[in-house]
């Protein structure tokens, strides 16, 4: 789930299934749709990008796990255990990221609570990216959010990834104020060559929670 990295990926698999509707330069093939599904997320039209995303998985369900971005837009229409679902299959395609665990832990926390997201967290492999591993730890249970903000350093990135998936943390397990501290932190706007896709998710943030 590294931003634009990965879109270009899923497009990569999805493109040839959708060949022969792009030949006909159709708007209804699956890479048409995934494109547009993908923009809608970015601007703001969270129900017509999950609609997008559905249909592309209809179209072509093999590539269903990759599209952890459709996982992204299920949580903010609250699809919980759609959303749950979607980054357990992401997991078999990418099982080495810590984000796939910590939105699949936002998922059973808003649809069950964060003592059952922390029971059924997704294990993990080796992401290399700091402070993923603090990230990881936090959301188990074994590390304060304090700790992971201390793990980012100096490093842009690490300080964007900290701030937002701690503040995530903090409103799954019911700290809102702080929540809303770490969340308003990550959509800054120094944070946007680091954060792509998710700091753009960071800035739609309060919006479509309600905020």
């Amino acid at each position: 789930m590294r931003g634009s990295a990965c879109v270009v990926f899923v497009l990569a698999a999805v493109a040839p299934l959708g060949a022969a509707a792009a030949a006909q330069q159709s708007t209804d093939s699956p890479q048409a749709l995934y494109e547009r599904a993908i923009n809608d997320f970015l601007s703001g039209r969270i129900a017509e990008s999950v609609a997008g995303f559905d249909r592309v998985v209809a179209l072509v369900p093999d590539a269903a796990p990759r599209l952890w971005q459709r996982g992204v837009a299920l949580y903010y229409v609250g699809r919980y255990e759609d959303c749950r679902k979607q980054f357990e299959s992401h997991r078999t395609v990418n099982p080495d990221d810590v984000e796939n665990p910590a939105w699949h832990f936002l998922c059973v926390a808003h649809q069950e609570s964060a003592q059952k997201a922390r029971a059924a967290l997704l294990p993990v492999g080796p992401d290399q990216r700091h402070p993923m591993r603090e990230i990881y730890e936090m959301f188990r249970g074994a590390l304060a959010p304090q700790a992971v903000l201390a793990a980012a350093g100096s490093s842009p990135e690490a300080q964007f990834y900290a701030e937002l998936y701690v503040g995530l943390y903090y409103e799954a397990t019911g700290s809102t104020a702080e929540a809303r501290t770490h969340l308003r932190a990550a959509a800054s706007d120094r944070f946007a060559p680091a954060g792509g896709y998710m700091h753009r998710t960071a800035q739609l943030h309060p919006l479509v929670r309600g905020r």
